[in-house]
C-alpha cells in the first residue's frame, strides 16, 4: 500500500495540488482523469519521484518498485530491440553472469576439498535460486511474448533502438515495464502509439496484472475494461470514485449537481452574512458581533465548482457540394517500399455516405493506403476519385504545412467562413487551446498541439470526403466527443484510421481489416467486427483442440453415459447433501467477506483523514493489522470463489 498524505505543489504561483491525500492499494486499477493541464501527468511524475513536492508525504513500503511510461520518449540507444528490452531482467542477468563465472572456476580449480571450494558450491546454489526468483531462466521466452503482443515481428528484434520511430520506442519502454513486474505501474496515455490488436493484448495483460496500476488515458473502453476506480484531479484537489470511467461520469454528474446546490446555499449564506456585517458595522453596540461575522466569513471554505464549457458541443462540418455515388474506385492497388510489399493487389470501392474504419496491426498498410487516396502516393494499379469529390485529410504530419509564424487563431481565421467565425475561440477551446494559447505561434507548438490545430482547421473547410489518420491522439474525452458528434452529423464520406473502440463505436458502418493476407471488408461497426473476430479466434482454438484430442469428445460422452447409468437414488441423496453443505459454507463465507470489507472500509476512512493519518503513523500495529486483514479478505475471497465454482459444478 502506498499512502499519499497532504501533498502540495505550486507552479509559478498556481496551486497544482492543495494538500491532496489518497491510498493506492496492492491490486488497485486506477484511472486518473481531469481536464488537460489539471495535473494528471504531474501526479504520475510525483509518484515516480521525478517531480519534487512543496509539502506533504508519500509513504512507500520498503523495496517498492515503480514502473513509469511517459507520453513521449526519444531514445538514442544503440542496443537492439531485444537487448534493450532484456534490461528489465538486469538483476537476473547479473546473477546469470555470476553463475557463469562460478561454473568456470569450478571447472578450472582442483582444490575440491577446500573451504573456498565448498563456499563456491554454496554460492552457486544461492545464485541459481535468485535466477529462478527473477525469472532468469525464461528471459528470452518472456521477452519475445511481450514484444510480439505489442506488435513487434521477430525480424524487428535485431533493429537498433535509435532507428525506430518514437511510437515504437515507446512500445519497447512499455515492454520493459511489463517484464519488470513492478508493484505499481504508472502509464501516461499508453494506447496512443498502439494498433487495435496491441491495445487488446495490453488490455488483457493489465486486467490480469497482480500489482497496482494508475493510468492516464482518453480511451474510454480501455479504462472501463481495466480500472475499477477513478481519481479526478480538479481545482488542485481530487475526487475519488470507486468505479470505472463510464460509471464515474454518472456519479460525477450527481456529485456536481449536489455541489452546485451546496454552492448556491453557501452563496446565499455569504450574502446574508455580508448584509449583516454592513448593517451592524456602524453601530458601536454591534461592532463586536460584526467582527465575529467577518472572522466567520474568512474561515469559510468556499465551495468551487469547475466550469463546463458546452458551447462547442454542436459543431458541424461546413456544407459541401455532394459527390457522385462512387467516391473511390481502386483496382489491383499494390505498393512496396524497397523489398517490403505493404499492399498487394487490392481492389475495392467506396460509396458516398460510407463511414469506414481502417484497423489492423501497424505496418499492414493503413497509413500507406490513406496517402495513396489523398496524396497520390506512387503505387501500382488504378485508383480513381469519383465525380466532384473534395478531400479533407488529417494526419500528424499534415500540420507541417502550416506557416510557423502564424498564430493559432490566424490558422483557423484564414479558412473560416460564415457564422462559424463568431465561434472560433469556442472551437479552439474544444481542441484544448484555452485563453492566451490562441496567440501562440505555430512554430512553438508541440507535436500534439500542431495535430489538434490541424484537426480544428480541417473541420472548418468544406469537404465531402474526409480521411482521418489517428485523429483522437492527444485529444481529451470532451474533444473526442465533439469530433465524434460532428462526424456523425457529417453527410459525406469518411475513412478513419483509429485504435479507439469507443470513438469508432456507432460512428462507422464498415470495417476494413488490414492483414498479411490483404484487406478484408466487414459490414458493421467496430464492436460487431471485434465480436465476429473473437468468435473466429475461438473457433480456431476449438479446431486446434479437436486436432490434438480427436477422440476426447467421444470419451467424454461415453463417460457421461456410464455415470448416468450408475447413478443411484443413494448417490443423488449424497449429492444433495453435499450441495446443501456447500451452500451453507458459501453463506458463511459471504458474511465473512462482508465483515472483513467493513473493517477495511473503516480503516481506509481513518487513513484518508489527514489528522488521523498523522496519528496512525505512530502506531505500527495499525498498519500490520491492516495488511493482515487484507490477506484474510484475499484468502476468504478465494475460498468464496472456490465454493461458488463447486456449487456450479453440482
Amino acid at each position: 500500500m502506498i499512502a499519499v498524505s497532504n501533498i502540495e505543489l505550486h507552479f509559478s504561483g498556481r496551486v497544482m495540488f492543495d494538500q491532496i491525500s489518497f491510498l493506492i492499494n496492492d491490486n488497485d486499477k486506477i484511472g486518473l482523469t481531469g481536464r488537460n493541464g489539471a495535473g494528471k501527468s504531474t501526479l504520475l511524475k510525483v509518484l515516480k519521484g521525478l517531480q519534487n513536492i512543496d509539502g506533504g508525504d508519500i509513504m512507500y513500503p520498503k523495496g517498492t518498485i515503480i514502473g513509469y511510461l511517459p507520453q513521449e520518449l526519444h531514445s538514442q540507444s544503440t542496443l537492439t530491440v531485444m537487448n534493450e528490452t532484456k534490461k528489465a531482467f538486469e538483476l537476473a542477468m547479473k546473477y546469470a553472469d555470476e553463475k557463469e563465472n562460478i561454473m568456470h572456476q569450478m571447472e578450472t580449480r582442483t582444490d575440491y576439498e577446500s573451504d573456498d571450494y565448498m563456499e563456491l558450491i554454496n554460492r552457486l546454489g544461492e545464485v541459481e535460486h535468485q535466477i529462478e526468483i527473477h525469472d532468469g531462466y525464461a528471459v528470452n521466452e518472456q521477452t519475445e511474448r511481450v514484444l510480439k503482443g505489442l506488435g513487434f515481428e521477430p525480424a524487428d528484434f535485431e533493429k537498433e533502438m535509435k532507428t525506430l520511430s518514437g511510437g515504437w520506442q515507446m512500445r519497447v519502454e512499455l515492454a520493459k515495464i511489463l517484464l519488470l513486474k513492478p508493484d505499481l505501474i504508472l502509464l501516461d496515455e499508453p494506447t496512443n502509439h498502439l494498433d487495435i490488436e496491441s491495445v487488446l493484448w495490453l488490455e488483457t495483460f493489465l486486467k490480469e496484472y497482480p500489482g497496482a496500476i494508475m493510468m492516464v488515458s482518453h480511451d474510454r473502453s480501455f479504462l472501463d475494461n481495466i480500472t475499477g476506480r477513478t481519481i479526478e484531479v480538479i481545482n488542485g484537489n481530487i475526487d475519488d470514485y470507486n468505479a470505472p470511467y463510464t460509471r464515474y461520469i454518472d456519479l460525477r454528474k450527481e456529485r456536481r449537481e449536489q455541489q452546485i446546490n451546496a454552492q448556491k446555499n453557501q452563496q446565499r449564506e455569504i450574502a446574508q452574512i455580508e448584509r449583516n456585517i454592513d448593517r451592524f458595522r456602524a453601530k458601536a453596540s454591534k461592532a463586536t458581533f460584526a467582527q465575529s461575522l467577518i472572522k466567520k466569513l474568512d474561515k469559510m471554505d468556499i465551495i468551487e465548482v469547475e466550469e463546463e464549457n458546452l458551447s462547442a458541443m454542436n459543431l458541424r462540418f461546413p456544407h459541401a457540394q455532394p459527390s457522385g455515388k462512387v467516391v473511390v474506385e481502386a483496382e489491383h492497388i499494390s505498393k512496396n517500399y524497397g523489398e517490403k510489399l505493404v499492399i498487394d493487389d487490392q481492389s475495392f470501392q467506396i460509396n458516398r455516405g460510407d463511414k469506414i474504419a481502417f484497423v489492423g496491426k501497424n505496418g499492414m498498410g493503413k497509413t500507406t493506403l490513406t496517402r495513396i487516396l489523398v496524396d497520390g502516393l506512387q503505387h501500382e494499379g488504378k485508383f480513381t476519385l469519383g465525380y466532384n469529390v473534395t478531400v479533407g485529410y488529417y494526419a500528424q504530419h499534415a500540420a507541417d504545412s502550416m506557416d510557423g509564424n502564424d498564430t493559432v487563431l490566424d490558422v483557423v481565421d484564414r479558412v473560416a467562413v460564415g457564422d462559424i467565425r463568431t465561434k472560433l475561440r469556442d472551437m479552439l477551446g474544444a481542441f484544448l487551446f484555452k485563453g492566451d494559447d490562441v496567440f501562440k505561434k505555430v512554430k512553438v507548438l508541440s507535436g500534439g498541439e500542431k495535430g489538434r490545430l490541424a484537426l480544428c482547421k480541417m473541420i472548418l473547410e468544406p469537404r465531402n470526403f474526409l480521411v482521418l489518420d489517428e485523429p483522437t491522439n492527444h485529444l481529451d474525452m470532451m474533444s473526442k466527443e465533439i469530433l465524434k458528434n460532428a462526424l456523425n452529423q457529417f453527410d459525406g464520406t469518411v475513412i478513419i484510421v483509429s485504435h479507439d473502440r469507443d470513438f469508432l463505436h456507432g460512428l462507422t458502418n464498415k470495417t476494413f481489416e488490414f492483414t498479411k493476407d490483404g484487406i478484408k471488408e466487414h459490414i458493421g461497426d467496430i464492436h460487431e467486427f471485434l465480436e465476429k473476430k473473437q468468435m473466429e479466434d475461438m473457433r480456431m482454438l476449438a479446431k486446434k483442440d479437436e486436432v490434438k484430442k480427436p477422440d476426447q469428445k467421444a470419451k467424454n460422452q461415453d463417460s457421461k453415459n456410464t455415470n448416468q447409468n450408475n447413478t443411484s437414488a443413494e448417490a443423488k441423496k449424497e449429492k444433495e447433501k453435499e450441495l446443501k453443505k456447500l451452500k451453507g459454507d458459501l453463506e458463511k463465507s459471504e458474511k465473512k467477506v462482508s465483515e472483513l470489507e467493513g473493517q477495511l472500509a473503516d480503516m481506509n476512512k481513518k487513513l484518508q483523514d489527514p489528522q488521523k493519518f498523522q496519528e496512525l503513523g505512530k502506531d505500527s500495529s495499525f498498519f500490520s493489522n491492516y495488511e493482515a486483514l487484507k490477506k484474510q479478505l484475499e484468502a476468504e475471497m478465494s475460498k468464496w470463489e472456490n465454493l461458488s465454482a463447486a456449487i456450479e459444478r453440482q
